[in-house]
């Protein structure tokens, strides 16, 4: 038996379902959340979508006014985590994971740690969202727009509008299918890559202001404190896209971005071309992708840059 058997096996079987994402969920992760949580309600089970908190970029995503802060059940006859790569990524609700009576693991990182009893993986996939996709298709589930527009969600973002190494011909396959049944591709381009709130301008602002260039101008270094988001008044996400500021601009092949979170700073590594920052970023226990990843550092904004960039200098060589 296939895994893609068993994981539909499992989902048959299952009457309460949960679906969980990383903290600090991006496109990808409430997209894929998303259509799974449709495709799911149309089986007519019992699924919720536990999502704590999410950026308000997202908010206008086909039925994204259900994903629920907390489960409503202590158990759930199954847990499916998506685009997730560690199970501490999953954070203040992994219990509903580890309690689960089974638990599937869906995802796209090549450094995900196979935390579940059924893990079906897939690096070369540029966007988790694309891996759905393909399963949806495997089970012969119906895809409508509802469902092909929280899809093209992750895609898009995943890969930052379709200009990441990780692109291939599959995934403008899947783009054209899912374009005829009328996902309004420019739209969802605007609204999640193209559109900044006032208060996420003023953070893109200050944390460029910051910025440092290191190694003969080969890296970027920024970052941002909870004290800047409480000045003007930033929510959830404000801060995110930073990081492509400094890989985006002429000769630097990898961004070094820190954003402070209640423990500690969370760190956004992008490359452009050879640096591996998910080996990078799995020196200290984080992980990723090749030319994106993150890992989680207690210290200063300097003493933290200090460690990453020293490792950052072993791959420049």
């Amino acid at each position: 038996m296939s895994t893609l058997d068993e994981i539909k096996n499992k989902i048959e079987d299952a009457e309460k379902i949960a679906l969980l994402v990383h903290e600090n969920p991006d496109g990808d992760a409430i997209g894929s959340g998303l259509a799974m949580y449709l495709s799911l309600k149309r089986l007519d089970k019992d699924v919720e979508l536990i999502i704590p908190k999410y950026p308000r970029v997202f908010t206008n995503l086909p039925h994204i006014e259900e994903v629920k802060e907390t489960g409503s059940y202590d158990k759930y006859d199954l847990a499916i985590s998506l685009d997730c790569a560690t199970i501490k990524l999953l954070n203040g609700w992994v219990n509903y994971f580890e309690d689960a009576n089974d638990r599937i693991v869906i995802d796209h990182h090549s450094s995900n740690e196979m935390f579940g009893d059924i893990n079906f993986v897939e690096p070369t996939s540029p966007a988790c969202c694309q891996t759905l996709y393909q399963m949806f298709k495997f089970y012969n589930w119906e895809v409508d727009n509802e469902i092909g527009t929280c899809l093209m969600a992750g895609i898009i973002t995943d890969t930052g509008g379709f200009q990441y190494s990780g692109v291939s011909k599959e995934t403008f396959e899947i783009v054209s299918e899912l374009i005829e049944l009328g996902v309004n591709i420019p739209k969802l381009y605007k609204q999640l890559l193209s559109t900044n709130t006032k208060t996420s301008f003023e953070l893109r602002k200050l944390a460029m202001d910051r910025m440092e260039f290191l190694e003969d101008g080969k890296i970027t270094f920024t970052y941002i404190t909870i004290e800047d988001e409480e000045k003007i008044n930033a929510e959830n996400g404000d801060y995110e896209g930073i990081v492509n500021e400094g890989r985006n601009i002429e000769g630097v092949e990898v961004s070094i971005f820190l954003h402070e979170q209640n423990d500690g700073f969370k760190a956004s590594l992008r490359a452009n071309e050879y640096v591996n920052v998910s080996d990078v970023c799995l020196m200290f226990g984080g992980g990723g992708h090749p030319r994106a990843a993150g890992a989680k550092f207690q210290g200063t904004p300097q003493e933290i840059k200090e460690k990453i960039v020293q490792e950052v200098k072993r791959q420049l060589k």
